[in-house]
């Protein structure tokens, strides 16, 4: 029998698991694969992925939290293949048992874990490494008209920096308590 190329750990929201691949090493280092279809169409994942960008940020950088809106909205992959984050996820679905609720999950190179985002949660990380490389693969395009976030600190995220560093942009965003969300919580998938 076929060894399966990750461990699917369950967090506190539904849809979003902590993906742990079988890293091989040798003397030359370290092979991680991180998507493979037939696996994840065998755990009911999504396997449609359109787009794949990255970002690079520095200690104590705080992106986030993002999400596109439907009908944009998308599931996405994200790890980190250089230094250490704490990645959030915020649960927007309304109708969902953790509504509002976060969860944390430290994404590391040396990992090589990823965390499944379904649709209907925000998004965002701190670089805990001084610096950090993330990469995301997302189920739709970049959308701008879709494009949409919370506060960073209105969701009682218990991030890793009293200092962060953030964009104007990221500033802007309103804050969960004033958010009318456009997701709704499916509770087949």
């Amino acid at each position: 029998m076929k060894q399966p190329i990750f461990q699917r750990i369950e967090t506190n929201i539904a849809g979003c698991f902590e993906l742990c691949p079988h890293i091989h090493h040798d003397e030359r280092g370290q092979l991680v694969k991180i998507f493979q279809q037939e696996a994840f169409e065998a755990e009911g994942l999504c396997t449609n992925f359109t787009e794949d960008f990255y970002s690079v940020s520095l200690e104590n950088v705080i992106r986030g939290l993002h999400f596109q809106t439907p009908p944009k909205a998308h599931v996405k992959l994200v790890y980190c293949i250089n230094g250490l984050i704490q990645d959030v996820v915020v649960d927007l679905r309304t109708g969902s048992p953790t509504f509002g609720k976060h969860t944390i999950v430290h994404l590391s190179a040396e990992k090589g874990n990823v965390l499944y985002i379904p649709a209907g949660l925000a998004h965002g990380f701190c670089t805990l490494s001084q610096a950090a490389t993330v990469v995301y693969k997302t189920s739709s395009s970049y959308s701008p008209a879709h494009d949409s976030g919370i506060l960073w600190n209105s969701a009682d995220i218990p991030w890793a920096t009293s200092n962060p560093v953030l964009s104007a942009r990221d500033l802007s965003h309103p804050p969960l308590s004033t958010f009318s969300s456009p997701f709704v919580f499916d509770q087949t998938n």
